[in-house]
This record gives C-alpha cells, structure tokens and sequence, in this order.
C-alpha cells in the first residue's frame, strides 16, 4: 500500500491529496480560534474633535465626547475645557464582558459623567449590564480620576494601577516582560508593560479590531520619558509584537500638536485645526530607532518630540538658581563697593 508520505503518492491517489487539505483546513480553524488573528472588525475614525474653546468660561462645550469606531468599539475623550488634559478612553465591548481604557482626569460625575456615559453603552445581558472591566494603562493621574465613578458599581471590576496590582492581575511574572491576555468572551485583547514613560505604563492590542492602544508610550504629542533604556526596551518589545500582526491605528492618551505638528502650549484649553488621534503601525516600528535618539533632555526627531520634564525642571531650577545667586552677588558686591567708597570720601576729607 503506498503510503502518503512517499513522494509519488499525491499522483497516486486523491486521498492523500484530500487529507492533507483537511488537515491543513482544520489547523488553519485552530490557529485563527486561538489567536484571533484573522480577518478584523473594521471602523471608522471619521471624527472631528472638539477643539476647546479660547474663552471655556463663555463658550460652554459637552464635557464628553464619544465616538463609536463600530458597535462593538467606542472612543470617549474628556473636553478640553473640563480638564487641558483632554485624555481618550476606549470602551471594548466583547460577548460576556467589556473593557474600559482608562478612567480620565476628572473625579467629580457631575462635571464629566464617565461612569453614567460608559454603563449607558453598555448591553444588557440575562443579569443586567454586561460585566466591566477597568484597566488603565498607567498610573498618572489624568488616566484614572475617574475610577472613584465606578468604585460602588456592580458588576465592575477597576483594577489597581500600581505595579505589585499588575503583577498579580495580568500574572506577569517577569515584569516588564510577558503578555497578557484579556478575555471578553469573543474578543481577545493583549496586555504588555511598556514601561519608560512611567513605571506602571501598560499597552494593548485588540485582535477584533488590530487597534493597538498606546497610552502615553506613544501618542501625537509629547513624548515624556522618565527611562529611556526602559522605554527604548519597550519599543523593542513592542515592535517585534506587531511586526507581523495586522494593526489598524494606534490609538495614544492625548493629542498636543496641530495638523502642522506644531505643539500647543503646555495647559492649553484651545486646540484649532488639531492633529488627528490616529498613528500607524510604522510608527510603532520606527519608536525604537527614535527613541534612541533621545539626548535626556529634550529631542526633537521627525514628528516626535521627546523631554524628560524632571532633568528639564531640575536644569531651569538650577539655572534660576543661579542667576538669583549672581544678582545677590552682585547686589552685595555693589552695596561693599558703596561702602568703600563712602569710608573713602570721610577718610580723604578728614
């Protein structure tokens, strides 16, 4: 009996043939169940976003604003003039749970409603509201102010945001290595430190949709940097992550730069003609080389500009500090010089 591993066989026989389009077929099945990884839910990113107003306390704006990327993928971004932050917040609805992206940089409900917005967009399933899950992708306060909104909700689980709580929910046991997964019934999202910018800084890739949410790693703005060797690793991480996994937009914390890539000032509450939230996956690719460029202080490489805001606050303290210590100098040499000089005259006149 020929058997289907020898080279004739395939011209032998059409089993041989149809077994192996089987067996392929079925591994095929398997590998797109567990990963995911197969064809991705589109959306749309045609948005305008507010831009803040010149004048917030005349030019009232909704504190909130979503955008729904599909049914299943919202984008919420805080306004402007509720707080110069105006971080985004992404709301993944999967079929027996949903994740929320950050929390925001506003406590108070009744200024922005992030809680009563988010359980709004939510199913309802046999039990009410579908479980939520609240993560964060660092520790900075404009990423979770809002979490106090959701403490006392039930059904919703806000995870801690210091390292030991990341550690112990997403399992890593080598941080900053490892990836996570997230699991909301259908969809499958990826959890991966990417420390640098902050200590506890977290990223996520999203299999439904290939959108991969960067926080404050990567975003249309300012780089802030606290570790660069940590930040440069976890580009590294980062980029061979997506190589060769489709991304559709990369989605950051904030955006601090018009359309001409010209940053706003830092507090701004008016934001005209504003760079669009969306980056690329080739920007994701290109973050190592970037990132490697970074002085310690302050870059500017291409479109990205990287600071590190404590060396730059330590130097101009310093700087300050020694121009206040020149002019007292000064001042003191001055009023000595004074001094001989008045001490002079009397002697001469005497």
């Amino acid at each position: 009996m020929t058997s289907c591993n020898e080279p004739l066989a395939l011209f032998s026989t059409g089993r041989c043939a149809l077994r192996r389009f089987i067996i392929a077929g079925i591994i095929a099945i398997v590998l797109a169940s567990t990963y995911g990884w197969g064809q991705l839910t589109p959306g749309s990113m045609e948005v305008h976003w507010n831009a803040g107003s010149a004048n917030c306390a005349k030019d009232q704006q909704p504190p909130l604003q979503v955008h729904s990327y599909n049914r299943q993928t919202f984008i919420l971004r805080e306004d402007l003039c509720a707080t110069f932050e105006a971080p985004f917040m992404y709301l993944l609805i999967g079929t027996s749970k949903a994740l929320l992206i950050d929390t925001g940089d506003v406590e108070d409900a009744s200024k922005v409603p992030v809680a009563t917005t988010v359980m709004a967009l939510l199913p309802a399933n046999a039990s009410g509201k579908l479980p939520l899950l609240v993560v964060h992708t660092h520790r900075h306060l404009d990423h979770r102010a809002g979490d106090v909104q959701f403490a006392h909700l039930p059904n919703v689980q806000v995870v801690g945001f210091d390292i030991g709580s990341l550690r112990h929910f997403y399992k890593f046991a080598n941080w900053p290595g490892g990836i996570a997964q997230i699991k909301l019934g259908d969809r499958i999202v990826d959890a991966m430190p990417t420390p640098g910018h902050n200590a506890t800084e977290v990223s996520f890739y999203d299999r439904t949709t290939g959108l991969f949410f960067s926080g404050d790693f990567l975003l249309p703005g300012r780089l802030l940097i606290d570790d660069a060797k940590a930040d440069i690793a976890s580009a590294k991480r980062v980029a061979n992550f997506v190589r060769d996994q489709p991304v559709s937009f990369v989605l950051g914390g904030h955006i601090e730069m018009n359309s001409e890539r010209k940053l706003y000032d830092w507090g701004s509450q008016y934001h005209p003609n504003e760079q669009v939230l969306q980056m690329s996956k080739q920007d994701l690719l290109e973050l190592p080389a970037t990132l490697e460029t970074f002085n310690g202080f302050y870059t500017t490489s291409g479109k990205f500009t990287m600071e590190n805001s404590m060396r730059i606050l330590i130097v101009s303290a310093v700087l300050i500090l020694g121009v206040i210590v020149a002019l007292v100098w000064a001042i003191l040499h001055y009023v000595r010089r004074r001094k001989r000089f008045r001490t002079l005259r009397k002697v001469t006149h005497v």
